[in-house]
């Protein structure tokens, strides 16, 4: 990988090749492997805007600080989701200057950008209060990634007065990310009062006949309000990666 990277250069140095084209072939050039269990993909801010972020479930508290602390030489700030508290308190004996989320279930190493108003805002919606480590997961990533958020928490439509007096955070955002258990009608109506782009994300809150999620994902996905968009059940993550890409490249164009 060394030599390819020195031959990359000698052609920038030669002319033969602009520092332009040469930033094209270097977005997927780099990636290091961790022992045998992960490849870290060092240039996916070049390629995608954001960096890498370490999904915790299911892996080890060893394999995470392996791979958290190979990374903390790459980048200013790396993220973990899908922490638990017993997971972070095995984590933190290790990384001393970890820092823990405990509602998101998110860790973080290093310094979080400065939230920018600038870059457009983001405002976050529950339908109740069982929905919020979704949420928060949601939240907490958009502003890690410099986003300004603003969080509206339990006006489910079993009393819908509850979001109607708060119209004006829902009409000074940018993006809204909805977050809704049962059967998750929250983002219809929530899609018909504003003008900008809403991401529904339904979650596994709610008795038997929600099927962990399954019913408000459907009621998602057959919306009759338009400009919605529905990520996986519980993926506040996903969410708020979404409304960041939203955000990013309208403010380029």
């Amino acid at each position: 990988m060394k030599e390819e990277l020195r031959q990359l250069l000698q052609t920038v140095a030669d002319g033969t090749l602009s520092p332009d084209a040469a930033l094209e072939q270097l977005k997927y050039f780099d990636f290091e492997p961790v022992g045998d269990i992960a490849k870290i993909d060092n240039h996916r801010q070049l390629r995608t805007g954001f960096p890498e972020v370490v999904f915790g479930l299911g892996k080890t508290p060893e394999q995470i600080v392996a791979i958290v602390q190979a990374m903390r030489s790459r980048t200013p700030l790396v993220m973990t989701t899908r922490i638990s508290q017993p997971v972070y308190e095995q984590l933190k004996s290790e990384l001393p200057d970890l820092n823990y989320f405990p509602l998101a279930q998110i860790c973080t190493l290093g310094k979080a950008p400065d939230i920018d108003a600038e870059k457009g805002a983001i405002a976050i919606v529950t339908a109740g209060t069982a929905d919020l480590p979704v949420a928060e997961e949601a939240a907490v990533t958009a502003e890690l990634c410099g986003y300004q958020v603003q969080r509206l928490w339990d006006v489910g439509v079993a009393g819908i007065h509850r979001l109607l007096t708060h119209k004006q955070i829902l009409h000074a955002a940018d993006v809204l990310i909805v977050v809704a258990g049962m059967e998750g009608a929250l983002a219809s109506v929530v899609a018909g009062l504003v003008d900008c782009p809403v991401i529904a994300v339904p979650t596994s809150v709610g008795y038997g006949a929600s099927f962990n999620g399954i019913a408000p994902l459907l009621t998602m996905l057959n919306s009759c309000a338009t400009g919605i968009g529905v990520v996986n059940i519980d993926n506040g993550f996903g969410a708020a990666m979404l409304a960041c890409q939203i955000l990013r490249v309208a403010r380029r164009r």
